[in-house]
């Protein structure tokens, strides 16, 4: 179904936006008076976060051409993209590599971007807009156990700055937000439903929430047009 639009108010897609920072970037864009449109794979969970913000909720899987397509042909508008999908498989090294594993992440994190991003960048250039990609600190901090996913986000990094770069002449802003430890269910989609295993990563120590994240895009976000934040890198007090 095509988006009814206020024409008086602006438009936000958030992707991966069906829990965690994804689900508090729309809550957080909403109350500051976006029009939210809530976008992710599991309809039940985006349904659920777009009635309680009274944004609208839209079917995407980030690796699909026909998906991203069917989300782009229901917005006249777009002035604010929020490329928050992504996640990680696993913890393997790179001598135990796990290629589809790796695929998986590289075509999520690095290919989902563009894929959305391509889609919807004449309408973000039209309303003079803005693209804030969540990428990590993994993308500029290599860790052990991390290789599939630092190669990933190291990517959506490469790709966020020559964005900015290719761009500088036009209309259009572009941030990068890396946050570090955050208590989501990341871990627990790392590690395919192993609650005890992503309980380890958290326990005993400061985490950011979700709320922490969002709040740095909503801010980000929130900046007059001719200020662009680069990036934001956001952590926890006890990570370095």
């Amino acid at each position: 179904m095509t988006q009814t639009q206020d024409s008086t108010q602006k438009v936000a897609i958030v992707t991966g936006a069906s829990s965690g920072i994804g689900a508090a970037t729309a809550a957080a864009l909403a109350q500051d008076g976006w029009q939210v449109i809530v976008a992710a794979r599991r309809k039940d969970k985006i349904e659920k976060v777009a009635a309680d913000i009274g944004g609208t909720a839209v079917e995407l899987d980030v690796s699909s051409d026909e998906s991203v397509a069917n989300l782009a042909a229901q917005v006249d508008r777009v002035d604010l993209l929020v490329n928050n999908a992504g996640g990680a498989r696993g913890l393997d090294p790179v001598a135990e590599a796990d290629l589809e594993d790796w695929q998986w992440m590289f075509d999520v994190n690095v290919l989902g971007t563009v894929r959305v991003t391509k889609a919807l960048l004449d309408k973000l250039i039209a309303s003079e807009g803005h693209i804030i990609n969540t990428v990590s600190m993994a993308a500029f901090t290599p860790y052990a156990g991390g290789a599939g996913y630092n190669v990933a986000k190291f990517g959506e990094g490469a790709l966020t700055r020559v964005l900015r770069l290719e761009h500088v002449g036009d209309p259009i802003r572009v941030t990068q937000i890396d946050p570090g430890r955050v208590e989501t269910d990341f871990s627990l989609n790392r590690f395919d439903g192993d609650a005890d295993k992503a309980a380890k990563v958290y326990a005993g120590k400061l985490n950011l929430s979700a709320d922490d994240v969002a709040e740095s895009i909503r801010w980000a976000a929130s900046l007059p047009s001719h200020v662009n934040i680069d990036h934001i890198h956001i952590m926890p007090r006890d990570q370095a």
